[in-house]
């Protein structure tokens, strides 16, 4: 008696694109609407936006990768986080956007040899984006946390900006009651009115190629709710497809390809923001706990640059704890606290590696000694941008890090301060399959085809040369959309 072997799903469309974030949300409308046949699969689940509170710990164990705990190897380490959603990091970050620096994009094009890649063209796109994702400032109040980055920056006569972000507000709402206008709400609603499917829950274990394409996806789906480790509630699906451009990310994105065999200048370039944060507490009730501040200083930039960080109460805990027997009695009065952050540009440079039978891949990074320097130097103008803010105390995240209450203080803090010590995060990361047609640097074409292959494609953060200096997503919607319609062209010829 012969027994059956577990059902395997199969699905067949033109074009699969893996992820669904900032990336994949926009390459899907584009080939969608120019009418190809296109198969979303998102490794997460589908979150209402509404359904949990942003920068929660809930938010965070239903959206985010590995409840938001994922670090870089390295001295120091650097946690870092990923959203694992429909929608991906846009749907969790703060929606500040930035476009590309034009000075960038032309330093990309000629080292990198990018071809077609006019600054006036990706600007005019950006145009675009900004319509589609109701890009704006706040029309009414701002936040009290807020304001004191822009008051201790202008007591300092540092320059400092509102910084947009994809938002809609009802008529004279403050900063409080917009809307998040996130790939759930704007891009992948376009591409399933053009006939777009996703599939949520479904996490990408290996393209199968032969010599140079790729001929089919097999995937895990994990129904939501599942921890993933229950072999009894996963089933094995498996997609035939025309072409696949993947956009997992700047961490998946290499693991992927690298599973696939495709090796070359993927995963060997990682480049980040890192960041150095702070606590501070002033006299009255500042913090915002579902929102965080739309001013950033940037009088220092491109080397540093300060902005607001999320000051849920759980995570002002979490920026306590490095130092918790003696700041940890302030966490009481957490709604008198706010966090910010001092982020750099780095030099360093990380390695992602995917490892035979481990679900994620090993992530390293390494920081110079001017990378290190700088991350000093950022936390102490931060917390000086605190003081003249009319900070009572400075919670300085780093071990052993003391309260800072002046400018005595604070030599102190500098004095002690050792990026080792320190606890240094990320929420930038890119550059890990960069594009261009020097194959001796990029892991891509100019326009995202992986070298080597005729149909495996890359249209996401990963793509990005280096680390932009600002927030990379209007960097990465803009050459998505580019690189989309360069694809769509191509097709039709």
């Amino acid at each position: 008696m012969s027994s059956l072997g577990p059902q395997v799903t199969h699905h067949e469309c033109e074009v699969l694109v893996v992820g669904s974030g900032a990336g994949g949300a926009t390459t899907a409308a584009v080939l969608a609407e120019a009418g190809h046949d296109v198969l979303i699969v998102e490794e997460g689940p589908w979150v209402e936006q509404g359904s949990v509170v942003p920068f929660s710990l809930d938010q965070m164990d239903q959206q985010y990768r590995s409840g938001g705990v994922t670090v870089a190897l390295g001295l120091p380490s650097i946690a870092y986080t990923e959203g694992r959603c429909a929608g991906g990091g846009t749907e969790v970050n703060s929606g500040l956007y930035w476009r590309p620096p034009e000075a960038t994009l032309e330093l990309w094009r000629s080292k990198y040899r990018i071809r077609d890649f006019s600054s006036d063209d990706l600007l005019s796109i950006c145009e675009e984006v900004e319509d589609a994702l109701s890009v704006q400032k706040v029309p009414g109040e701002h936040t009290a946390a807020s304001d004191i980055l822009r008051r201790g920056a202008d007591r300092l006569g540092w320059r400092n900006d509102e910084i947009p972000r994809w938002m809609t507000y009802p008529e004279g709402a403050g900063a409080s009651e917009g809307r998040r206008q996130s790939m759930t709400r704007t891009y992948l609603p376009r591409a399933f009115a053009a006939g777009a499917r996703i599939l949520c829950d479904h996490r990408l274990d290996r393209l199968v190629r032969s010599g140079r394409r790729a001929m089919r996806a097999e995937l895990t789906h994990i129904p939501t709710g599942s921890d993933g480790d229950s072999p009894a509630l996963e089933q094995q699906v498996t997609i035939s497809f025309r072409d696949v451009i993947v956009c997992g990310g700047a961490i998946q994105t290499p693991a992927i390809l690298q599973r696939a065999g495709l090796r070359h200048r993927v995963g060997r370039t990682l480049a980040v923001h890192p960041t150095v944060k702070l606590a501070a507490r002033f006299d009255s009730a500042v913090n915002t706990p579902d929102d965080v501040s739309v001013f950033q200083v940037k009088q220092f930039a491109p080397n540093i640059s300060f902005g607001g960080s999320a000051s849920h109460p759980g995570l002002v805990a979490l920026a306590l704890t490095d130092n918790w027997r003696d700041f940890g009695e302030a966490v009481t009065a957490w709604p008198e606290l706010a966090i910010y952050y001092a982020a750099i540009t780095s030099e360093g440079r990380g390695v992602v590696q995917a490892i035979p039978g481990v679900r994620d891949p090993l992530v390293t990074y390494r920081l110079t000694k001017r990378d290190r320097d700088l991350l000093g130097q950022g936390l102490a103008r931060l917390a000086m941008v605190m003081l003249e803010a009319g900070a009572k105390e400075v919670y300085p995240a780093f071990k052993s890090a003391p309260v800072v209450r002046n400018r005595a203080d604070l030599a102190t803090m500098t004095s002690m301060f050792s990026a080792l010590k320190a606890s240094v995060m990320t929420v930038h990361l890119c550059s890990t399959a960069p594009m261009g047609d020097d194959e001796r640097r990029c892991a891509t074409d100019s326009h995202g085809l992986v070298h080597g292959t005729d149909n495996v494609f890359v249209n996401d953060a990963a793509l990005l040369p280096e680390a932009p200096g600002v927030n990379p997503q209007a960097s990465v919607m803009a050459i998505a959309i580019r690189n989309a319609r360069r694809y769509c062209a191509e097709r039709a010829g």
